[in-house]
């Protein structure tokens, strides 16, 4: 495991000055550390294996060092080809790491795009026909390009899977099988997770070359400085008393998980009613509808957004002050994912659980990962009642 490095700046790691501009202008002060951890090793072309969450700032800890790469050849990917590949599991995830690519290269003269399903392939067809520096995809389409020969994936010289648990529980593997073998052995690989189950391993041990291991907030951790509380509350009370915690000054920009894309609209529909401005977004929306309310909920416009964790887990919003469990997830590692959306860039934020009576042993599963007891709050409209016996 590497050591958390004592570099204070980002021309500490070995980043160009335009990179370090770059890196500046996007808010960062000084390298969170992932980025401490990962930025030399992957300048020096080492593969690399990251146990990271959302919100710890691998994005940048893999994109800058690759563009520093790219750039440095003085050469634009010629027609047809690929130069940098990163896989992500979700549209919105891929327009949001595309854009941080487009951020910090603001200055490189790369040619970035993104390839993702839910929209015409057109203009993505027109793009990787005049040759990629950096593609960011979504493994279900770009395999479809392949099998219609629009993409040409034989000059990768850096690969990049993202997120590989939530690829794994959307069943991508096996596309992602099929487009590494399109790449030529000889390259770099980097592969970030937020969990580590067996299946990723293994895929990391067939992808990876003496890679360098980079592990922060270790699974089943929790972000530290999330305030963490159950309600219990039957099925039948949850929405009055969601309306009544959504109520509360202190919650400035909420996101509320539901386990369905059904309950998700039911949700949203019942607070709107209740005086509560809400959208949902989930795997049924269209990408443009989802795109409209991620950005709407990102200027705080309605300040709820209700979610599946599918949709989610592409959702990079600063200033989540509070996640809702609605409902409980069924495996409690996505409790972890869940509640990392707040108290991010050293912000605080509270995780807030409604947990009906058939929801108590998801609650015992997630406190026996966590290795905590998630403290129990009185009801606005119910009494105290008490922890669960164990």
């Amino acid at each position: 495991m590497t050591s958390v490095s004592s570099l204070s700046d980002f021309s500490s790691l070995g980043l160009s000055p335009a990179l370090c501009d770059a890196v500046r202008d996007a808010g960062y002060d000084s390298p969170t550390p992932i980025q401490s951890q990962a930025i030399p090793s992957l300048l020096e072309g080492r593969d690399l294996l990251g146990c990271a969450r959302t919100g710890t700032g691998k994005t940048a800890a893999f994109a800058l060092p690759i563009l520093q790469h790219l750039a440095s050849a003085r050469r634009r990917a010629p027609v047809h080809t690929v130069r940098c590949l990163v896989l992500v599991p979700t549209r919105e995830l891929a327009a949001q790491v595309a854009d941080s690519f487009r951020a910090y290269g603001a200055g490189l003269d790369l040619a970035i795009e993104q390839v993702h399903g839910g929209v015409g392939q057109g203009p993505q067809v027109r793009a990787l026909a005049r040759g990629l520096d950096v593609l960011v995809a979504c493994p279900g389409r770009l395999v479809d390009l392949m099998d219609q020969r629009r993409a040409n994936l034989s000059r990768v010289e850096v690969l990049v899977l993202d997120e590989a648990d939530h690829m794994l529980d959307l069943g991508f593997i096996p596309d992602v099988r099929k487009i590494v073998a399109a790449i030529p052995r000889r390259r770099q690989t980097l592969l970030f997770s937020a969990t580590m189950p067996a299946p990723i391993l293994g895929l990391a041990e067939s992808l990876l070359v003496d890679p360098v291991k980079v592990y922060v907030a270790p699974q089943g951790s929790t972000v530290e400085a999330v305030e963490q509380r159950v309600h219990f509350v039957e099925n039948k009370g949850k929405g009055d008393v969601l309306a009544d915690l959504l109520r509360d000054d202190e919650v400035q920009r909420a996101l509320v998980f539901t386990r369905t894309k059904r309950g998700a609209n039911r949700v949203a529909e019942r607070l709107a009613r209740s005086g509560i401005p809400a959208e949902a977004i989930h795997g049924n929306k269209s990408q443009n509808a989802r795109t409209r309310a991620l950005e709407a909920f990102r200027r705080g416009h309605p300040r709820v957004l209700v979610a599946t964790d599918v949709a989610a887990r592409g959702i990079d919003v600063d200033g989540i002050t509070h996640v809702i469990n609605y409902e409980l997830p069924e495996v409690p590692e996505t409790y972890v994912h869940r509640i990392g959306r707040t108290a991010r860039a050293g912000a605080s934020g509270v995780a807030v659980s409604l947990c009906a009576s058939d929801e108590r042993d998801q609650l015992r599963s997630i406190e026996k990962l966590i290795r905590r007891r998630v403290p129990v709050a009185a009801s606005p409209r119910q009494p105290h009642q008490g922890r669960i016996v164990k």
